[in-house]
């Protein structure tokens, strides 16, 4: 071996025995280790397997009621994660989410593995490049157009649920949450790309690009432990395994669908504006589909072309469409028509304004100003937010301040929470949104009527939408929001109407599992994986 070779093995030898002392003492020196929490009970494992066998949600808001606003627990290998639920540091968190508090490098490369590097997972200038491109195709003048196609979409499934109701003497059990999840597939199909997935067809006909974004986007039923430590351990993301292969056959068939329907788009704009021999100007933002708004975005003439998006980021948006307009719509509404069957006044209240109105397609103005559906949408969002947590990684050492002074584990009040560069920091979006000490002692209830006179100590919250962190804050704030917002309106309003909802197994049955968004299981069904059975009744509608 040649003395240049052997140096190399030991610049590379001593390189990764740094970061292995970096890796395992770390942990140890983190100012995050003074902070109250639970114990751990693994040096390996520390909370997580613990928290994977039990609803961690409940879990971290029964540590935060006993250790304090701002909690450490323990990760894989003694690692430290920072929990606050203070507003204060909440706040400083979420409007420093692009600088100081970022994706760790693990987790951005997972989603990255999964999505591609979209708006979701961008950072820095690149995030601000492709949402400042992207701002414009969410504007109300786009969502008005967009809601002719939830009204078309929610209207067909009330016709399909119809005929399957009157099948069955007027009552019969319906998994909500596959038909929501296919409805709302075809409806970000057309919003998002014109793209028919024709997922709401009864003969079942396989969609090829449906098929491959069911199979990424498949919730994990079934914990895998190993699945687990390949998100946190990178090296072992290399491992292949039955998942990753057929994730990658999925995302191939995605990535070619997306190019063609790409290709195509940016064609017919060159053509057309090539007809109309100029060029394609912002103001020029006509058409119906968000891929076309963006592509027309990032071709207007009066980008610099600095700031222009490549077909790679654009195409890697197509997931991020799909997220913001199919999943988590989907999981929201399955939820809200749960809390339904769980409060029959609720419902009846409900149903009594929404056929108040007078046409089965309102307009997008009409459909925001009825009060009650307003409410009801609002307390599911709170109650029963698709996205339980926020994480990030810090980028630097940082002082968090925080509302309310504390003790430490050494008896010391502090008034502000301090971590160091690669420290883990959550904001627990559920956690807060029931909290106790902002909402009140009936923050666990669904009760829409709370929204009528919100308690003072809501108001500091800083959320994108009415005091809540569902869709977060800052300047990653989900850009999606309102859309999501006017489509659920848009399905409850056609499917309340129509319907009246129980609940088809014993309200204990029904857990919540996590998968890119929180998803329903029936316990005693496994075999079935994700799903939410409702009884679904037809009722006697007067005369419009």
């Amino acid at each position: 071996m040649t003395p240049i070779i052997q140096l190399i093995i030991a610049v590379f030898s001593l390189v990764a025995l740094w970061k292995a002392v970096v890796f395992f003492v770390r942990p140890y020196v983190s100012p995050l280790r003074s902070l109250p929490g639970p114990p751990s009970p693994s040096w390996f494992w520390g909370q997580v397997k613990y928290m994977l066998e039990l609803d961690d949600d409940a879990l971290i808001e029964r540590w935060i009621e006993r250790y304090g606003n701002n909690i450490t627990f323990t990760g894989l290998f003694n690692s430290n994660r920072l929990y606050t639920v203070d507003i204060r540091a909440i706040n400083h968190l979420l409007m420093n989410s692009t600088t100081i508090y970022q994706r760790s490098e693990t987790s951005r490369k997972n989603v990255i593995r999964l999505l591609g590097p979209g708006l979701l997972i961008t950072e820095g200038e690149q995030h601000r490049q492709q949402r400042k491109i992207m701002n414009p195709a969410f504007g109300p003048a786009q969502l008005r157009e967009f809601t002719d196609i939830f009204f078309d979409k929610a209207l067909q499934l009330r016709n399909i649920w119809n005929s399957q109701v009157s099948k069955n003497s007027g009552s019969t059990r319906i998994d909500v949450l596959n038909w929501m999840s296919r409805m709302t597939l075809d409806i970000i199909g057309l919003a998002g790309f014109n793209y028919r997935f024709d997922a709401l067809r009864e003969d079942g006909k396989p969609n090829e690009l449906n098929d491959a974004y069911k199979e990424i986007f498949s919730a994990d039923v079934h914990p895998n432990m190993f699945s687990r430590l390949q998100i946190m351990i990178p090296i072992l993301a290399k491992v292949p395994t039955a998942q990753s292969r057929r994730i990658a056959h999925s995302q191939k068939v995605a990535r070619r669908i997306g190019q063609q329907l790409l290709q195509e788009k940016k064609k017919a704009l060159q053509a057309q504006a090539t007809a109309e021999k100029r060029g394609v100007k912002r103001d020029d933002l006509q058409g119906r589909d968000l891929l076309s708004l963006l592509i027309k975005a990032n071709m207007a003439t009066d980008v610099p072309d600095n700031q222009r998006l490549s077909d790679e980021d654009v195409l890697a948006q197509v997931p991020t469409f799909l997220i913001a307009g199919h999943e988590t719509t989907s999981a929201s509404v399955t939820w809200c028509l749960y809390a339904l069957t769980q409060a029959p006044y609720v419902q009846k209240k409900l149903r009594e304004e929404l056929l108040t109105v007078e046409s089965d397609t309102p307009s997008m103005d009409d459909l925001m100003a009825l009060p009650y559906l307003d409410m009801v949408v609002k307390e599911t969002l709170r109650l029963h937010a698709p996205i339980s947590s926020n994480m990030k990684s810090a980028a630097q050492d940082d002082v968090i301040p925080v509302n309310e002074p504390y003790r430490d584990k050494f008896g010391n009040v502090r008034t502000d929470v301090r971590v160091a560069k690669g420290d883990v920091v959550v904001v627990p979006i559920i956690a807060v949104n029931r909290s106790k000490h902002l909402w009140g002692e009936d923050a666990h209830e669904f009760r829409p009527e709370r929204w009528e006179n919100l308690p003072e100590a809501v108001t500091e919250v800083p959320g994108v939408f009415s005091h809540l962190l569902t869709f977060v804050a800052g300047p990653r704030a989900c850009i999606g929001y309102r859309f999501s917002v006017v489509e659920m309106k848009a399905i409850i309003f056609t499917l309340v109407r129509s319907f009246e909802f129980g609940l088809a197994v014993r309200p204990e049955e029904i857990v919540k599992k996590r998968g890119i968004v929180l998803r329903p299981v029936v316990i005693s069904e496994p075999e079935n994986g994700n799903q939410m059975p409702l009884l679904v009744r037809t009722i006697a509608r007067p005369e419009l």
